[in-house]
């Protein structure tokens, strides 16, 4: 049986889930049960007798967008594991972008960047060429980055600290760089940090990138290996919003897709397009009152 929830406008929400259950039944998916419980923090759970995930997405967002959604097969519970991207989802800038107004940049770097989350280049090949533009800036400028220009996404911290007070361990993994990742990792509480180098020399970037290259396999395959150390059973949830992060969320239990590219978005059995990231708290069936605000 499919579970799923979702955050809506509550105007003229009987008629469009009657709207919804019909284009469903068409489908061979019917509407078993509906509530929205007194203590559910307006989150609406329809079951649904069928394993066609998919269908049910579309529906509903045909049906209902606006709206925050998770559609997962049983009974949605805590997750033992979190891993997040970081650029655009834990924070709300894409690091390279912004390091890259210090040396005059922005507008070329950016437009690579967008076009690599888009799906549109190789992901290494672009993080290279955007890199090797950097050459020469000197290493002080990504503390005065990160110090004028890094904001944390609104809700991130509070569903880093909740999820860890209930026991999650918590991962963000990103294909961007330790010098802004463990900072952030730090400031929201993430128990591991998984990025990229930058290779500096007499405190200037050098244009290179020290080791192996943090990618889309990477991402996904440090999810595996933390659900491996956790045990048989382990279940997880992944946020990210560009292409990058595909075989991520495709590989968590729910798989959130944040402000995401379309990409992104369309691989993703969790969706977060209106609210913030508190809205994974609500879709998990998490109480206001177990949420560790920050």
């Amino acid at each position: 049986m499919l579970i799923a929830r979702l955050i809506a406008e509550t105007d003229e929400c009987e008629t469009r889930l009657d709207t919804l259950a019909a284009q469903l039944a068409e489908a061979g998916m019917p509407l078993a049960a509906a509530a929205m419980p007194e203590d559910g923090d307006g989150v609406l759970e329809l079951q649904f007798d069928g394993d066609d995930a998919a269908a049910v997405l579309d529906a509903i967002d045909a049906v209902f967008a606006p709206a925050d959604m998770l559609v997962a097969q049983g009974a949605i519970t805590v997750p033992q594991l979190f891993v997040s991207d970081m650029d655009s989802t834990m924070i709300g800038q894409e690091c390279i972008d912004e390091l890259a107004d210090y040396a005059g940049l922005k507008p070329q770097i950016a437009a690579i960047t967008e076009r690599a989350m888009q799906g549109e280049l190789d992901f290494e090949a672009a993080l290279r060429e955007r890199v090797a533009l950097l050459e020469g800036l000197a290493e002080s400028a990504i503390s005065d980055c990160l110090r004028e220009r890094i904001v944390p996404t609104p809700g991130a911290a509070t569903l880093v600290a909740t999820l860890a007070a209930l026991g999650t361990r918590t991962v963000l993994v990103t294909g961007g760089f330790h010098h802004f990742a463990d900072p952030v990792a730090a400031m929201l509480g993430f128990d591991r940090v998984v990025g990229n180098r930058l290779a500096v020399e007499e405190a200037k970037l050098t244009g290179g990138l020290i080791g192996p290259i943090t990618d889309s396999a990477v991402k996904a395959a440090v999810l595996r290996e933390e659900l491996v150390g956790l045990g048989e059973g382990a279940l997880s949830v992944a946020t990210g919003d560009g292409a990058n992060d595909i075989p991520l969320i495709e590989a968590a239990t729910y798989g959130f897709a944040y402000r995401a590219k379309p990409k992104a978005r369309a691989a993703a059995n969790g969706r977060v397009d209106r609210g913030d990231l508190t809205a994974v708290l609500r879709l998990l069936g998490i109480s206001r009152d177990l949420w560790q605000v920050v």
